[in-house]
């Protein structure tokens, strides 16, 4: 076995950048928030579309 590989195959693994790290971490709140605001945004619509006018709050001008 060659001497390069004998030592590649003794280092240890590397670290992850700390890009990568960052990456990911900003990835993952962004992907949470994105799902936050679809939720956030159908609450809104079912209260606007049919609590709201169901319980006398207010009327469509649609209908």
């Amino acid at each position: 076995m060659g001497e390069a590989k004998r030592r590649q195959a003794q280092s240890p693994p590397k670290t992850p950048d700390r890009r990568a790290v960052l990456m990911q971490k900003f990835m993952t709140w962004t992907t949470r928030g994105t799902w936050a605001g679809i939720i956030i945004l159908g609450a809104v619509w079912v209260t606007v579309r049919f609590i709201g006018p169901g319980l006398g709050w207010w009327q469509l001008a649609g209908d």
